[in-house]
């Protein structure tokens, strides 16, 4: 097992020599022994500096102007989602956070939207509060979806795949970008709350681009014990999702993380999450190269998007659900 995060160059596998590509393919997956990787990257750092930026007038506003983007009836998939509300499974306190999440609409009538009315919305941004925001996110949206594509390729030549694997059930996929918001941790309730609790993502990869303070903690399972994680410059953490974990049959064990505030660290903290979903009618099953009779098949078909629905019940977005 992996006791630290690696760094790879995306580049240098799209870009470089054969020995280069096996390289980073073999860096990768040593790292993902932990659930994490650092990914060197050509996403604008201006884009980036100019979400965050956008994002914190946001947050700064007054909870009332805020709470005019919540979005009832999308499980927390579009608009804006209030403190104290999501929690992770294995925790009884929600976590000390505020969010805005979005993605990308697909036309009126595609099947997708039909079958799934729940999954995909009207975006909710707050365009009338903070001008000129709907369309940087959408940008930044865009722009990390694609370098979340790309880092799949490596994950599937990883697994003994086409570099291709992937690609077709990224098409018109949930992906969802989250804007999130941690207070100072001295404005929280008394009950022991932490920025979010531990837990791992459900998807397939998760990346985040940036940070504005420490706070992401990597546990290291074998050793049951708790690193930090963050970014390089022009970098990226990546990290598995449950999702991966049925693709890969265990192969491949999604990251388990948490966020908390380092006691030196007295201030709030800022950062731009994407989970990265295939259609939530692909269906879910090992590959059949991470199958042999040393690791016979663990997991049963199921839905992405069934696997998904479980998932944000169990951490209380399902808003018909809560207080049951």
């Amino acid at each position: 097992m992996a006791d630290e995060i690696l760094e790879v160059d995306l580049l240098a596998f799209e870009q470089g020599s054969a020995e280069q590509r096996r390289a980073v393919v073999d860096g990768l997956v040593r790292s993902l022994a932990t659930g994490f990787v650092y990914v060197t990257h050509d996403v604008s750092n201006d884009l980036i500096d100019e979400a965050y930026a956008l994002l914190e007038q946001f947050f700064s506003l007054p909870a009332e102007e805020k709470a005019r983007f919540v979005a009832p009836g999308t499980h927390g998939q579009t608009g804006y989602t209030g403190l104290l509300v999501e929690t992770a499974a294995s925790a009884e306190v929600a976590d000390w956070k505020e969010m805005l999440n979005w993605g990308r609409d697909v036309p009126s009538g595609h099947p997708l939207r039909t079958r799934f009315p729940h999954r995909y919305h009207d975006q909710v941004l707050p365009e009338a509060a903070v001008p000129g925001i709907a369309s940087v996110l959408n940008a930044f949206h865009d722009a990390i979806a694609d370098l979340q594509r790309r880092i799949l390729r490596i994950i599937a030549v990883g697994i003994g795949c086409h570099e291709a694997f992937f690609d077709k059930m990224l098409v018109d996929g949930s992906t969802l970008s989250r804007a999130i918001h941690y207070p100072a941790m001295a404005s929280a309730p008394d009950a022991p709350h932490v920025w979010a609790g531990e837990h791992a993502d459900i998807n397939l990869i998760t990346a985040l681009p940036r940070a504005t303070a420490r706070g992401l903690e990597v546990k290291l399972k074998d050793e049951d014990r708790w690193i930090d994680a963050t970014a390089p410059d022009d970098g990226a953490i990546i990290n598995t999702g449950l999702m991966l974990e049925i693709i890969t049959n265990g192969t491949i064990t999604p990251g388990i993380h948490r966020v908390v505030a380092d006691p030196e660290q007295p201030g709030d903290r800022y950062s731009v999450v994407q989970f990265c979903h295939p259609t939530p009618w692909t269906i879910l099953s090992p590959v059949a190269t991470c199958v042999t009779p040393e690791h016979p098949q663990r997991f049963a078909p199921i839905a992405a998007g069934d696997a998904l629905d479980l998932v944000l019940y169990e951490i209380n977005l399902i808003e018909d659900a809560r207080g049951s």
